[in-house]
């Protein structure tokens, strides 16, 4: 599924400014818990950290004899000096090499530049694998602990990223500061970091709390994404549930994604997006850029609000100065003239807020965490219970009933383990349809077939009209319903896993 690429970001040289402009993408093979070090494609060079580490000195020690009859310099200027300062001493550094009898190769000396280049402007040895389209997810425990996670599944340990933890943690500290629209921190005060890195990719960081600091890196490989690519090349709709999917976005249903972490949520929500016409304005909020619906060119008015956290003194509130949260946020996109708003995650109490937009709102998307389909209901009261004294499971829950009227679920699979792939796909689409008494009411329209992928199971009741007025006709799914045990949908084929081998 797709990601973003950020519309802003640090000053850096060219020289480690080529991170693949792929989207994100559902992992297809199997991994192998044997798998070498490090992957054969597009093995990196063998790079000397420590003439790195004297070259930067020396770089940034020239730099600032360079400007300091300039104090007002602009960032590009900076940054243009720095770029020539260090491609001539890593030039003199390389001739002397040559003269001591130590050649290296021309990939050698690019590769030098480019971290003497990602240790100044960007993120240091880390740099390298954020340039490798071949990696997903990259997490580091400790300096040398470093965990890669690879697009055909297999995991791979890498070298270590810095020569101390202290170092690995002050890196992290000036990312913060410098790499994101809306400034970070990472201290003692508040040892945890979640921001978006300039190439799109999700990055959270613990430290103090843990032994050792932790870093995650969600990388995002499929930024631009249909949801017809998602029935044809990653198999995670057939042609029943991705036509209904368009009729439903045709027809302003408000949705919420939900299933469990890494199930492929926020591309599915990307790939629904898609279906928004591109004159229409809407506005994306997220606690960290993720979604990226405001980079693709496909949505010239999309706008994409980011929460800022608060530093300093506390306010009356008890909140620190200078917060927004998504919940300060979601009251002042009902003032835009929007017909959709986009929440990248609901996962706390702007759960309430957010379906009070909803209510009031044609079109909205929001993705939730849930262990399965029916248990979504129970975890949107229970975030909304957290919004206040004032609210009670009963308002929770007709609430939901009035905003609410598709949940779509989607399942994964993991045999990696086994040696197999992951496996992602809709297994349920549930009709949110409004109270009975005391209950609130749902429809299962597709739900898990024989393979678990979702199939007819029922007719919508409540939206019906809705979807005739934009030309879908539900009732073209009673002889898939009839089948029985029998109904496979229209899955082309029956999903190959592991576990249903003989």
């Amino acid at each position: 599924m797709p990601d973003e690429r950020r519309h802003s970001r640090p000053a850096r040289p060219a020289a480690v400014d080529r991170v693949a402009a792929n989207g994100h993408r559902w992992p297809t093979n199997g991994t192998s818990p044997e798998a070498p070090r490090l992957p054969a494609v597009d093995q990196p060079q063998t790079i000397d950290y420590a003439a790195v580490r004297m070259l930067r000195a020396r770089v940034s020690a020239e730099l600032t004899a360079a400007l300091r009859e300039t104090p007002n310099v602009s960032t590009e200027h900076r940054q243009a000096e720095a770029e020539r300062i260090a491609a001539r001493l890593v030039r003199e550094h390389v001739d002397t090499l040559h003269q001591a009898g130590q050649p290296i190769s021309q990939a050698e000396e690019h590769a030098l530049l480019d971290a003497v280049a990602a240790d100044m402007f960007g993120l240091g040895r880390l740099q390298q694998l954020l340039d490798r389209p071949d990696i997903v997810n990259i997490h580091i425990l400790g300096c040398d602990n470093v965990r890669i996670e690879h697009t055909d599944g297999r995991i791979t340990v890498g070298e270590p990223v810095a020569e101390t933890d202290k170092e690995l943690v002050d890196m992290f500290q000036v990312l913060a500061m410098r790499a994101g629209a809306t400034e970070r921190s990472l201290s003692s005060t508040k040892p945890w970091l979640d921001m978006q890195l300039p190439d799109g990719s999700r990055l959270t960081v613990l430290m103090q709390v843990s032994v050792r600091p932790y870093a995650a890196i969600r990388r995002h490989t499929l930024m631009d994404v249909s949801l017809e690519d998602l029935r044809d090349r990653y198999g995670a709709l057939d042609d029943l549930i991705c036509r209904f999917l368009k009729a439903a976005m045709a027809a302003g249903l408000n949705i919420m994604v939900a299933g469990l972490a890494d199930a492929g949520k926020t591309t599915l929500l990307r790939g629904l997006a898609q279906e928004i016409p591109d004159r229409e304005q809407f506005v994306t909020l997220e606690e960290s850029r993720e979604l990226g619906l405001h980079t693709t060119g496909r949505h010239r008015w999309a706008m994409s609000l980011e929460s800022r956290e608060g530093h300093g003194s506390r306010g009356a509130d008890g909140r620190p100065a200078g917060e927004v949260t998504i919940m300060d946020m979601i009251p002042l996109t009902l003032r835009m003239s929007v017909q959709r708003i986009i929440v990248g995650e609901v996962r706390s109490r702007e759960i309430v807020p957010m379906l009070q937009a909803m209510a009031t709102s044609k079109g909205s998307l929001c993705t939730i965490h849930a262990r399965h389909p029916r248990a979504v209901m129970d975890r949107v009261i229970e975030l909304a219970m957290q919004h206040g004294p004032e609210m009670t499971a009963e308002l929770a829950r007709r609430m939901a009933a009035g905003a609410i009227d598709l949940i779509v679920y989607v399942s994964v699979e993991d045999e990696t383990k086994l040696g197999g792939r992951k496996h992602r796909y809709v297994s349920d689409v549930l009709e949110v349809g409004g109270m009975s008494g005391d209950q609130l009411v749902t429809t299962q329209i597709f739900g898990p077939g024989p393979d678990g992928r979702g199939v007819p199971r029922h007719l919508p009741e409540r939206l019906r009209e809705p979807l005739l007025r934009v030309g879908y006709d539900p009732r073209q799914l009673t002889g898939y319903i009839q089948q029985g045990e029998h109904n496979y949908g229209a899955w082309s084929s029956q999903l190959d896993t592991l576990a249903r081998r003989p």
